[in-house]
């Protein structure tokens, strides 16, 4: 640094003599600092110009391309626009803008290359003279436009020197036509809506093609000041800058003088209509597409606003819309419902009791409640004036009781995302029901605690006594789980637990298996963001889940026991359709072996075949091969579905956002809530053949919903229930019917292929003599009790978890079981017909 000492000792001895010089000016001093002004101002501008809009930034603008969301069969889904714009061509923008802007804005536009310099330098003395006034032309304006947080919008010297390096190099790059057609597109109208077209929209219902020189003249006035010249809230001050545009007009030869005196005699004539953000068919869906794709253009240095990158993903466009009208019809209906229910008096205007408590704590959680709180104001006088506020208690009243659902539908065998729906109405709710909201499940975990045991080594014709059911918890703490209807005091298999949603049933198979083994394996089959909590309740589906989770973990069951993490995003385009990257499916998982999976499946054909999902066949008709499961928390706060085809798996949630509103009985439960979107969906999905009703699931070895006469070619027509089992939302749980049985079937000899269930036959059940059977179960012959046939607590052969068993049973080890044969024959007399205990023998029992 010694090469400076020299220059450092010189500037130094000039900094003494400053002092002398400025109270002792010389000639050649003052013209040097009079110099020295314009050279600073000069410098300051050459050190701005790198922090302005480069040349390539303005050539990117001036071909600036929203990109783009497309469907797997190449519909658009969504375009990620910076504000909510129609771009049109200048020669489809009426001439009577363009006259008006130019004789307002900048009547020597033609005649500058960006900086009108007497304009400027009247603006400035008139600011002075303390009358302020715009300078900047129509090329500085725009660039402001195109680059607001480049240059800002501050009344500063470096805003307005930044405007104006900027406007020069948009003159150096585009035409003077691009100018104004890049002007019109992008200036902001208010209400949401930017560009000449969409401002013609909003105010006058028109195109901007079609604007008369009065609205022309109107729109163009708002450019002032959108907000004070609002032709909508100050129609007077609308109307005199309105005249004064057209006086403009007159002045720089736009409008002939003689029409001028009619012209501004005439109204307004404002036809309003606020234009709404284009949301496409799958608006949540394309919010977290929005935010995946701003942070993989970041990486690779893209704009999604400008660079048209075209994404493409797995969302089938006809599916979505089958989404979208299937969640809007069942959402309506369940809202005229809740609406009568919740928007009454008795609730809003309770004196007293348990509404009046639960409206006023709604109260509390407002903002408004929370202001005036802080503000000093008394919990009791905040609540009057509150309620007393008609307005506020409307809203209220509209945000807590709007009905709410979700849906989602995956492909099983790629982990494909087919259908996404996160809410009823995007505009009203933008939370996502599918993907964020965490609600119980209620029944529909159910089947991994059937999955857990199926995994284990049991059968579905094994089971447990439908009784009461009290589980230890330790500390001398029990486990009561009831179902509404109350135990029947029969043996139930398995099959008919899961067919019927039995809480008792499964309470005891959780309690023999263990919270530990159901929550592992929930997790490998995709419920893997929820925390799942280890404790016997948890086989009714206590722990709050996602929508997603659950229809993933289900698209495992139908993809024979393996994994696949959902998949919305293939590949990202650029806009020559050059492919920049794509995506292929996470490899399977083995989250469940095949036979316990196509097990579980086919226990779980029989909830729809004749148990609580039943609707999908007597209501919707869907003779296809499908298997699902209801759900329905406490006090019908929650209701769920979800169906399994070899091509589709589709759920639906549907409840309030405020679990402390709840849905009633006789519409809350998932088989009236949840179920008739998804029944809708795969109705007009097999109707449209998008999905192929003739695909078949695996049949295990066993099934019992094969009737040996359907593998020899007879058809069988499926004959669910006039009135399927409904779910006991008191309890979370199903009603309390016995089902007909299902226990083991003959072995498949004969190829088997699924059809829906027949009536079911009169059984004979043969035991083989090498059958273990468990001798604690069993009356010995000398007990009164060995004629009658008296029903035990665990059938033979229940599995039992590591060191879980239920106490004071002795269960044979699982490796010496041995299937039970049930050979269809004809029925014979009552009296000749073996007992085995723990099957139900005989015509099937009617749903109590």
């Amino acid at each position: 640094m010694t090469f400076l000492a020299p220059f450092w000792t010189r500037f130094r001895e000039f900094a003494v003599t400053v002092p002398g010089r400025l109270r002792h000016p010389t000639k050649r001093g003052v013209l040097l600092g009079l110099a020295a002004i314009p050279a600073l101002l000069v410098l300051y501008v050459l050190l701005l110009i790198p922090f302005t809009p480069s040349i390539s930034d303005l050539q990117k603008a001036k071909t600036a391309k929203p990109s783009v969301v497309m469907s797997v069969d190449g519909e658009e889904l969504a375009s990620f626009k910076r504000a909510n714009r129609e771009w049109v061509k200048l020669e489809d923008i009426s001439p009577n803008v363009v006259a008006a802007l130019i004789a307002t804005e900048d009547h020597r536009f033609y005649d500058h290359h960006g900086m009108d310099i007497k304009r400027t330098v009247s603006s400035v003395f008139h600011t002075l003279t303390g009358r302020k006034q715009g300078g900047s032309t129509i090329t500085q304006q725009l660039a402001r436009n195109l680059y607001p947080e480049d240059i800002g919008r501050a009344a500063t010297l470096t805003r307005k020197l930044k405007e104006a390096i900027t406007a020069f190099k948009i003159e150096a790059v585009y035409t003077k036509d691009e100018i104004l057609e890049s002007y019109l597109n992008t200036v902001p109208f208010l209400y949401n809506a930017y560009g000449i077209e969409m401002a013609a929209r909003t105010y006058f219902d028109k195109s901007a093609e079609e604007l008369d020189v009065l609205q022309s003249a109107t729109l163009v006035g708002m450019l002032k000041g959108a907000s004070y010249y609002n032709p909508v809230t100050s129609p007077d001050r609308a109307l005199q800058r309105r005249n004064i545009v057209l006086a403009q007009m007159v002045k720089h030869q736009k409008l002939p003088e003689d029409k001028f005196a009619a012209l501004k005699k005439q109204p307004l004539k404002i036809d309003f209509e606020r234009q709404e953000f284009e949301l496409g068919a799958a608006p949540h869906l394309a919010q977290q597409l929005r935010r995946w794709l701003i942070e993989w253009a970041d990486r690779n240095d893209y704009n999604i606003y400008a660079d048209g990158l075209v994404v493409h993903t797995t969302v089938d466009s006809r599916l979505q819309a089958m989404a979208n009208a299937a969640v809007t019809r069942q959402g309506d209906r369940l809202q005229k419902i809740a609406t009568s229910a919740w928007g009454g008096r008795n609730v809003w205007q309770a004196k007293a009791g348990s509404n009046k408590e639960l409206v006023q704590a709604w109260v509390r959680d407002t903002a408004e409640y929370k202001a005036a709180r802080t503000a000093g104001k008394t919990d009791e006088d905040v609540l009057k004036a509150l309620q007393a506020d008609t307005g506020f208690m409307d809203k209220l009243r509209d945000e807590k009781t709007r009905i709410q659902a979700g849906f989602l539908a995956l492909n099983p065998s790629n982990g494909h995302v087919m259908a996404w729906v996160g809410s009823r109405h995007f505009a009203d709710d933008q939370f996502d029901h599918v993907a964020s909201a965490r609600r119980q499940p209620g029944s529909t975990f159910k089947p991994f605690v059937y999955g857990a045991a199926f995994e284990a080594g049991a059968k579905p014709y094994e089971g447990f006594m439908d009784g009461p059911v009290e589980i230890p918890l330790g500390n001398g703490a029990f486990w009561r789980p009831t179902d509404g209807s109350g135990p029947s005091n029969e043996m139930m298999t398995l099959r008919q637990g899961l067919m019927f949603s039995k809480n008792t049933i499964t309470a005891q198979l959780m309690h023999v298996v263990g919270p530990a083994n159901v929550a592992k394996l929930a997790k490998a089959m995709g419920v893997r963001q929820s925390k799942l909590e280890e404790v016997p309740s948890l086989a009714l589906g206590t722990s709050p889940v996602t929508l997603k989770e659950m229809v993933s973990a289900y698209s495992t069951i139908a993809n024979d026991g393996r994994y696949i993490e959902p998949i919305l995003i293939t590949r990202v385009e650029d806009r020559n359709g050059k492919v920049l990257e794509e995506f292929q499916p996470k490899l399977a998982e083995t989250a469940m072996s095949a036979p316990a999976a196509e097990t579980l499946l086919d226990v779980m054909r029989g909830v729809i075949d004749q148990g609580t999902g039943a609707g999908i066949r007597s209501r919707y008709g869907i003779r296809a091969d499908v298997a699902g499961k209801t759900g329905t928390t406490q006090d019908n706060t929650d209701g769920w579905f979800i169906l399994m085809h070899p091509q589709l798996v589709a759920g639906a949630w549907a409840g309030f956002n405020d679990n402390r509103v709840t849905m009633g009985n006789g519409w809350g439960p998932g088989a009236q809530s949840a179920l008739p979107m998804v029944g809708e969906f795969f109705q007009q999905a097999i109707k449209a053949k998008v999905i192929d009703a003739q695909v078949r699931f695996p049949v295990p070895e066993g099934s019992s919903v094969i009737d040996p006469s359907i593998a020899q070619g007879t058809p069988v027509e499926a004959q669910p229930p006039a009135e399927p089992p409904t779910e006991n939302p008191a309890a979370v749980a199903n009603s309390g019917a016995i089902g007909p049985v299902w226990g083991a079937a003959a072995p498949a000899e004969p190829a088997r292929v699924w059809q829906p269930a027949p009536v079911i036959k009169y059984v004979t059940i043969n035991v083989p003599g090498a059958a273990p059977v468990n001798p604690a179960a069993i009356p010995s012959g000398n007990s009164p009790a060995a004629d009658s046939a008296q029903p035990m607590q665990v059938v033979p052969g229940a599995v039992a978890g590591a060191g879980q068993g239920q106490p004071g049973v002795v269960l044979p080890p699982v490796e010496t079981r041995r299937p039970q044969r049930i050979d269809v024959l004809e029925p014979p007399a009552p009296d000749s017909v073996p007992v085995v205990p723990g099957v139900v023998v005989g015509a099937p029992i009617a749903p109590r």
